[in-house]
């Protein structure tokens, strides 16, 4: 390996304000970067400067590096790596193209090195860190927390969470403090999450001993496994025909018209997704990607500007739902949304901008007839509905963007239907609580993904309770909610003893004005008690769960479920966003049995009370998939690594790996 000696070296930190500078920046600027060290906090945190035969602590150094966000390896290959063997520490800053050995003599810096591993492309060097970072964000979602939880430390591997410890040790205030074998502790600063992540595993872990080199051996074999599968996955998708497409141009005006009706400000992580779309639809290859962000937290106005974007490039949309109500809303929505910048349900105004129209069971035939017959000849740009879209007589004349609201709730057969017809058919998903294999796609790389994790302004998180069935319980809860003057969800999941269960609550409640739905009612009704619920006419709404998808009340803020133990984890999660839609404190009651509570059943219930707080939607399906075991998502010869590893970071190395490849 060629070196060639140098006298310093300046590293600095993986964070955005430094990933934007260029190389030669940093090269500029050095005196004015360590002048800056003695009054701004910032650079005294996130950069060292090294000179030869400086004295400087040596495991406060390996200690600082970690805290930059740089990642042990056994072999330093990428910016933002370091590795360590004794006294030698090979590294590669963020600001330079090279990586670097460090020869320490105790704590004195013998010898600075430039070695022979180096990524001249600048372009090429920024995306590598860009990807770490991000994918470091998607994996590192570690809130709620229990005592005896595996975490997986990028570094020091698989460790069992202890607590959250607020001794004061190396300027920091508080550490997330992790057991390893024979009682050795890890003290891991809070704001460094992203070297965190959640065992997610078939079976309990093993777990060695702190600083041994069994971690980093088993990380770098793995890496070549996990790199030899990303080849084999990528061949089995280029065999698959590449469809291209016209790239999309964004009309600024109109976007700006149709931002100006929006009631709220954008979230950071909404503004983010919308960002990353445009991006994928400005290339010439198909969109494929899903937003996953919890219920309430902003997916469908995500969803109204990429079919804006579709719209003024003369292309259809079809936004298929799960549900009749939901198509319902969405179809107002998007019509009182889009009449500000001349756009109409069909049949509206003369000559519209922008032409909705919406497809279930609600039209009549002689309406479908007409709606089919406008499709098929371009009167129609923006087609909301349900499964009735996929019908073998609905017919678009230049269909190019498909958005899938709920995807959990689509089999794969019905979503890759309309790609069948159109390969290079644009696809947007929303999700709040992805389905397995979505999840595995996404981080895996072969599905782009946009969380929508930061809540909407005034949001709060819903006060989650886990309690045994009791009237008295349930009366108090109701009664709290209408004294408000608010209203209540009553979920239960069984049509055919619906009525009888309105008479107990009506005997609890002899005042309450209650009416119920379930699946089996004609559309045309169900949406009539929809409005009159709407419309604050019916105080208490009975219901099975059919209410589990995207319906927006904000005067709605009490749920009760009668039975919970009937439910999924991520059903149970979609039910509880039906409410705290708005800034008002709301309430979800899930009630059980003790007599039903399976050790499966406590679980889901537990992990549900675990993650109340807002935005928990994403971990919920991480959790979802370690419950219901994944070997039949992941294949039998991947589950060895996984297990070794968790499936976060097996997901974070394959993920990397397909994106090197793909470069």
């Amino acid at each position: 390996m060629n070196t060639i000696k140098i006298e310093n070296l300046l590293i600095v930190s993986i964070t955005p304000y430094f990933l934007e500078k260029e190389v030669f920046w940093f090269q500029e600027n050095l005196q004015k970067i360590l002048g800056a060290r003695g009054t701004q906090n910032f650079f005294e945190d996130n950069i060292i400067f090294l000179k030869k035969e400086q004295s400087i602590n040596f495991s406060q150094f390996i200690r600082k590096l970690d805290e930059m966000g740089y990642e042990k390896v056994f072999k330093v290959s990428e910016p933002g790596e370091f590795a360590q063997r004794g006294g030698i520490i090979d590294v590669f800053p963020i600001n330079l193209t090279n990586a670097v050995r460090l020869d320490f003599l105790g704590n004195e810096v013998d010898n600075i090195k430039n070695l022979d591993i180096k990524i001249n492309d600048e372009k090429k060097f920024k995306e590598i860190l860009k990807k770490r970072l991000k994918s470091q964000k998607v994996f590192s979602d570690i809130k709620g927390l229990r005592h005896g939880d595996y975490l997986v430390h990028l570094d020091h591997g698989v460790g069992k969470f202890i607590e959250i410890d607020d001794r004061q040790l190396y300027r920091q205030e508080k550490y997330y403090v992790l057991e390893y074998s024979a009682g050795d502790k890890l003290y891991v600063p809070l704001g460094l999450e992203r070297k965190l992540s959640r065992y997610v595993g078939f079976s309990d872990p093993k777990i060695s001993r702190l600083g041994s080199s069994v971690w980093q051996k088993t990380k770098s074999k793995l890496k070549e496994e996990i790199e030899k599968l990303a080849k084999e996955l990528l061949a089995l998708y280029a065999k698959k025909e590449i469809a291209k497409r016209a790239p999309y141009q964004v009309d600024e005006e109109l976007e700006s018209e149709l931002k100006s009706g929006f009631l709220y400000e954008e979230t950071p992580d909404q503004l983010s997704a919308i960002e990353e779309i445009e991006k994928d639809l400005a290339k010439d290859i198909p969109m494929d990607r899903i937003v996953c962000g919890d219920v309430g937290f902003g997916k469908t106005e995500v969803a109204m500007r990429t079919a804006l974007i579709a719209s003024s490039n003369s292309r259809q949309t079809a936004i298929i739902c799960p549900t009749t109500i939901l198509a319902n809303q969405h179809f107002n929505n998007f019509k009182n949304r889009f009449s500000a910048i001349g756009g109409s349900a069909s049949g509206g105004k003369n000559d519209p901008l922008i032409r909705i129209s919406q497809l279930t069971r609600l039209q009549t035939k002689s309406e479908q007839k007409k709606i089919l017959n406008d499709l098929e000849n371009g009167k129609i740009d923006i087609l909301i509905g349900t499964h009735r879209i996929l019908s073998n007589d609905v017919k678009f004349k230049n269909l190019q963007l498909l958005i899938i609201d709920d995807e959990q709730r689509f089999g794969v057969k019905q979503k890759e239907k309309l790609r069948e017809r159109n390969p290079s058919l644009d696809i947007l998903s929303l999700s709040a609580t992805p389905i397995p294999r979505t999840i595995y796609l996404a981080l895996s790389s072969f599905k782009n993904i946009s969380l929508v994790q930061t809540p909407p302004q005034g949001r709060t998180a819903t006060n989650t309770k886990v309690l045994p069935y009791n009237n008295k319980l349930t009366k108090n809860a109701i009664n709290a909610e209408l004294k408000r003057k608010g209203q209540v969800y009553f979920l239960h999941n069984r049509v055919e003893s619906l009525e009888k269960t309105k008479e107990k609550i009506l005997k609890l409640i002899p005042s309450a004005r209650i009416s119920l739905i379930h699946g089996r009612m004609r559309e045309k009704q169900l949406i009539k008690i929809m409005d009159s619920f709407q419309k604050k006419d019916i105080d208490i709404l009975l219901a099975t769960t059919i209410i589990e998808n995207g319906l927006d009340l904000p005067n709605v803020n009490t749920i009760i479920i009668e039975d919970a133990t009937r439910l999924g984890l991520s059903q149970a999660h979609q039910i509880r966003g039906r409410v705290g839609r708005s800034n008002i404190e709301s309430f979800a009651y899930f009630l059980y049995n003790p007599k039903n509570l399976t050790p499966l059943a406590k679980e889901r219930l537990e992990a549900l009370e675990d993650a109340k707080e807002l935005g928990a939607g994403y971990r919920l399906a991480i959790k979802d998939l370690e419950l219901r075991g994944a070997g039949n998502i992941l294949g039998k010869e991947q589950s060895g690594a996984i297990n070794k590893i968790g499936l976060n970071l097996y997901s974070q190395i394959l993920s990397e790996a397909v994106e090197k490849l793909k470069n």
